[in-house]
């Protein structure tokens, strides 16, 4: 028996375990198998989700652990993922491991394990490849005896994808750094032309063979795709109320934010559909809760950010909505494709509002670093003591994230490095790649033009999202919406949808009170005097929500604030219950079309409202001090803050209502707050028109 009929035999054995006895190979995947056992080559499978690239990956695996090859190195990047292949891993007889930031605790286990050869596949975040005791106590252990490489949803290692991780980068210097003979697999289902090429090449990395890509068509017979068209939240909201309970099974509506997960989830329970939402900020332990809930059926709906993506697997997913349009048909397409696995059919829906673009640009806008700020980090880490981030805050103005980002791709490119808490510059070459970075821009742009026009255009949405990626044979479904006709072009009941209305504005926020204050020298936090710290403060909307803040933001344009939300804000003030004497203003930096002071009149007419005095405590010193908008960081938002106002009158006896137009980091209330309490004033409770966050 020749090596490829034995490795075929053995690979439709392992196939049966893992998916039953009338399994069969799909197109590619036995071709792909063949390649890593019998020629060790690298690979790349680039194929529709449900096609089976896990399959490929464990069956070699196995094959490989047969002939007495090292483990398997999986770099996967999601929980969510590693904990269904474990899962699947089991059922093949694979002994799987993981280590991520997660099971700590269990890594020395795990290590030990590893140096007595009782694991066949170990999976690991992209991000370990960079910590200091996995790098320097685990990584050897495989650089001396792995068998295979698998870089799972590869588009990840190209900054020309959707979902770009800086960590990923750092997969090229280990695949150059493998001993001879390592095979490699690299798998992904939502790459254009542009993204396979750049993966391509960091695949091929130190082989002189070319890279063996099998690439097949991606669309989805399952899925029956439509578009509508309903601009606010609250005829969504509606919708959703409406539509789910008529779809069959479970499902994902998909929202850009973790704030709209929240609404969208409890406005569902609200009328008694079961959800949850789901999102990476929630702990670990919640999001498995989640997930679990949904396999068991026991939710009609999970409400979540990108964060349930990649690797998540229900077989029998019966629908896919979008609260809100992504910004690129590619992460469309991925997200759409947890649906219909494992059933012959499922719906796809996608509900545009007014928001999207709004919230794509800020994703668009952050992506990358500006020079001049880049610039001014490294410029403070030449210091022979370098610099903690705090430190950095207070000499950059970028937020936090953004400066973690920034210092995370200098670092995946050489330029500077860690040790403990301080970064440092390396002395290596290193230059700002601008016009690499502003071909990225452009490509999100471009990707954002698409989806706008995706349902739009008059193609048919699943060749649409295949053109996209450059399927090689994109063809028309002759099931969505444009091939047949709409389903759910509904118009929402006004009665829910004036419910939704009701609900997106009866949901005051609480506005958290600062306790800690950076130290103008370091940046560090530091606690703040109790004799200066105000009280949790309340905002009527947030920026950006369905609710009240249309209203808001047209009225702070016009340069007056309508009745309605004055009205709105006693009515927030006499739910809150708290006790007061008098009510101040911040003053606006600038005045109305009339010079009104927009904030004062805005006190004022709260102040009337509520029977209350007003008093014109608070004062601009310096009125030149750039919008608190511009301020990224809480060190620089302190500073713009610091001098620029004065309360020199005397007060009105009791509690102060400290009302504002917005709340953009916090520090205008909270020193205009510490100054009214250094006068006299026994409490301060801030009150905004909105919040950004």
């Amino acid at each position: 028996m020749t090596s490829t009929s034995t490795t075929d035999s053995a690979a439709l054995d392992h196939l049966h375990a893992l998916a039953g006895p009338e399994a069969s190979f799909r197109d590619g995947q036995l071709e792909a198998i063949r390649d890593l056992v019998d020629d060790r080559a690298r690979v790349l499978c680039v194929q529709r989700t449900g096609w089976g690239k896990s399959a490929v990956y464990f069956v070699a695996t196995a094959l490989l652990r047969a002939q007495g090859s090292g483990p398997t190195l999986i770099v996967s990047p999601l929980l969510a993922l590693m904990r269904n292949q474990i899962a699947a891993a089991e059922r093949l007889g694979v002994r799987a491991r993981t280590i991520n930031s997660t099971n700590v605790g269990e890594w020395r286990e795990v290590q030990a394990a590893l140096e007595a050869d009782e694991v066949d596949l170990l999976l690991i975040s992209p991000e370990r490849l960079n910590h200091p005791r996995f790098r320097d106590e685990m990584l050897p252990l495989f650089a001396r005896s792995i068998g295979l490489l698998v870089v799972d949803e590869a588009h990840c290692v190209s900054d020309w994808g959707h979902d770009f991780r800086p960590d990923y980068r750092r997969i090229r210097d280990m695949i150059a750094r493998l001993p001879e003979g390592v095979a490699v697999l690299g798998t992904t289902a939502t790459a254009n032309d542009r993204v396979v090429d750049d993966v391509t090449e960091q695949l091929a990395a130190g082989d002189p063979r070319a890279l063996r890509a099998y690439r097949g068509p991606l669309g989805r017979t399952s899925l029956r795709m439509e578009v509508c068209e309903l601009p606010s939240q609250a005829s969504r909201l509606a919708w959703l109320v409406q539509v789910l309970p008529t779809l069959e099974g479970s499902g994902i509506v998909y929202t850009l934010t973790k704030r709209d997960a929240d609404v969208v989830a409890a406005f569902l329970n609200e009328h008694d559909i079961a959800a949850a939402a789901y999102s990476g900020d929630q702990p670990t332990e919640d999001r498995i809760a989640v997930e679990e809930r949904l396999l068991r059926n026991e939710l009609k709906a999970v409400v979540a950010t990108s964060a349930l993506g990649m690797g998540y697997d229900k077989a029998d997913l019966r629908f896919v909505v979008h609260f809100q349009a992504p910004g690129s048909v590619i992460a469309y397409y991925q997200q759409v494709g947890r649906a219909g696995r494992g059933v012959d059919h499922a719906d796809v829906v996608l509900l545009r509002g007014v928001e999207d673009r709004r919230i794509q640009d800020f994703f668009i806008e952050q992506a990358f670093p500006r020079e001049e700020h880049v610039a001014r980090v490294l410029q403070e880490l030449e210091a022979p003591a370098g610099a903690s981030v705090p430190e950095l805050q207070s000499a950059v103005n970028l937020g936090r994230g953004r400066l973690d980002a920034m210092l995370k791709i200098l670092e995946v490119e050489g330029a500077v490095r860690k040790d403990g808490t301080r970064w440092h510059r390396t002395g290596e070459p290193w230059h700002y790649d601008g016009e690499r970075y502003a071909q990225v821009t452009a490509l999100r742009r471009a990707e954002q033009a698409a989806m706008a026009s995706f349902g739009a255009d008059g193609r048919c949405l699943m060749r649409a999202l295949q053109e996209e990626l450059d399927d090689p044979a994109p063809e028309d479904c002759g099931r969505c919406a444009v091939c047949t006709e709409p389903r759910f072009e509904l118009a929402p009941d006004e009665a829910v949808v004036a419910s939704a209305a009701r609900a997106l504005r009866s949901r005051p926020l609480t506005l958290d009170a600062k306790k800690m204050a950076p130290d103008r020298e370091t940046g560090a936090m530091k606690k703040m005097p109790p004799a200066v710290l105000i009280a949790e403060g309340r905002a009527l909307a947030r920026a950006g929500d369905g609710g009240w803040d249309p209203l808001v933001r047209a009225d702070l344009q016009s340069g007056r604030v309508r009745d309605e939300l004055v009205d709105a804000l006693a009515d927030l003030v006499r739910g809150w219950g708290v006790p007061l004497g008098w009510v101040a203003g911040v003053p606006a930096r600038r005045g109305g079309p009339d010079g009104t002071d927009v904030v004062s009149d805005l006190a004022l007419r709260v102040a009337i409202a509520l029977g209350l005095p007003f008093a014109p405590a608070v004062q601009r010193a310096d009125p030149q001090r750039p919008p608190q908008s511009r301020m990224r960081n809480a060190a620089q938002q302190a500073d713009n803050v610091r001098g620029a106002f004065a309360v020199d009158a005397e007060l009105p006896p009791g509690p102060c209502l400290l009302v504002d137009d917005a709340r953009q980091s916090g520090w205008t209330l909270a020193m205009v707050g510490g100054q009214l309490r250094r006068r006299g004033a026994p409490e301060v409770y801030p009150l905004t028109l909105r919040t950004s966050f």
